[in-house]
């Protein structure tokens, strides 16, 4: 048997004692997915604080109902993202228009053997990425959060948004499209000042 078969079996035997309520397996299925469910909302959201609450939240609602899942054939890990998709939209449309940012959240991290102005340069240019990025529609957002940040193939990035290989790829191309657009309009707005 395949490691991955394995695991899967492992998986799957672990959510049966969750549904039934076995705190440890829930336990499991947590140590496994928080980093990565964190990590999809921290880049959704852009804010670390609102990123625990809301991956807290996440983990609260699939444990009040994980008696209720079923297998459709698609990786638990499609019903964590979709509990986080969902979460991540009701934030936005509630949270005002007012921008809050941490000081510690700005802090730039400098590489070893890089000067100051490349470092500054570097966490510019990042941030620019991630307001251009921030602008797109949720679905696209998803798509790029799972495919650059989490790995995931196209195949799997439709199991978890419910879409087909073909669907994602088609999304994946006319995103890359506007994303070259509006880094167009950017930099034309930059060199016009």
């Amino acid at each position: 048997m395949s490691e991955e078969k394995k695991k899967e079996k492992d998986e799957k035997e672990i959510l049966k004692q969750a549904s039934l309520g076995n705190e440890e397996a829930f336990g499991l299925l947590y140590e496994t997915y928080v980093d990565r469910i964190f990590n999809y909302i921290y880049y959704r959201t852009g804010n670390v604080h609102d990123a625990e609450d809301l991956t807290a939240r996440v983990f609260q609602r699939a444990m009040k109902h994980i008696p209720n899942y079923q297998d459709r054939g698609v990786p638990f890990s499609a019903w964590l993202y979709r509990i986080a998709h969902n979460l991540v939209a009701n934030w936005h449309r509630d949270r005002s228009r007012k921008k809050e940012v941490s000081i510690t959240e700005k802090m730039i991290l400098r590489a070893k053997d890089e000067s100051p102005e490349t470092t500054i340069i570097r966490t510019e240019k990042q941030d620019a990425l991630l307001q251009i990025i921030r602008t797109l529609p949720p679905d696209r957002q998803q798509l790029l959060i799972l495919k650059f940040v989490e790995g995931y193939s196209n195949r799997e990035i439709g199991e978890i948004m419910n879409r087909s290989e073909g669907a994602v790829k088609s999304l994946y191309h006319r995103t890359l499209l506007a994303l070259r657009d509006q880094e167009d309009d950017l930099k034309v707005e930059i060199e016009g000042k």
